[in-house]
């Protein structure tokens, strides 16, 4: 045991220091430094752990776009021609098909608005069809005859999905729609059969 005697205050005082009480004062400074320490590595680790989370969501609804453009396309290339309509006809029952396969295909993902919007006509310009949010564009190749049927031209679905962003520091690094959302964009193009 250390003993030690204080500065003169007024009668003798004797202080006693043990090295208990030092290792204790050092370990509660200790705690206190690791402290500091965890709170500063925890805020830059939290931030990471946030962006992955964002980025898993992103990466998700980009994949279940792709997946649903190419069953959109897909069911496009090979609708059956119906004989007993007109091809104006025929181009709006494949476009329906289309929309229908495209938001049944979305899984998890919102088939509406804000995110998908569709309605219920179709805008004609050439041989490109839009609605909403979904855009259909045929084809005709050199060397493929015009058929009413359109057997041989390719058909082009894209489609644009408006993604939420959930995290305020990654929401302002990526660019977003004039609703703070990010587009995502699949386009698939196959061929008629």
């Amino acid at each position: 045991m250390l003993v030690m005697h204080a500065p003169h205050r007024g009668r003798h005082h004797r202080m006693r220091i043990t090295t208990r009480s030092i290792r204790a004062r050092r370990r509660s400074r200790a705690e206190g430094q690791s402290l500091v320490e965890f709170a500063l590595v925890l805020t830059p680790l939290f931030l990471i752990m946030l962006g992955i989370v964002q980025f898993g969501f992103i990466f998700n609804a980009y994949i279940t776009i792709t997946n649903a453009t190419r069953e959109a396309a897909r069911e496009a290339s090979i609708h059956v021609y119906d004989r007993t309509l007109t091809e104006a006809q025929n181009d709006a029952a494949r476009n329906a098909k289309i929309r229908t396969t495209f938001q049944g295909s979305l899984n998890l993902l919102s088939p509406t608005a804000p995110q998908f919007t569709t309605t219920g006509t179709w805008t004609q310009s050439g041989d490109t069809y839009t609605n909403g949010d979904l855009t259909v564009t045929y084809v005709l190749p050199g060397d493929i005859p015009d058929s009413d049927p359109r057997t041989g031209q390719t058909v082009t679905v894209q489609a644009r999905y408006h993604q939420d962003l959930i995290i305020p520091m990654i929401s302002a690094i990526l660019p977003k729609d004039a609703n703070g959302r990010l587009v995502l964009t699949g386009e698939v193009t196959m061929v008629i059969n």
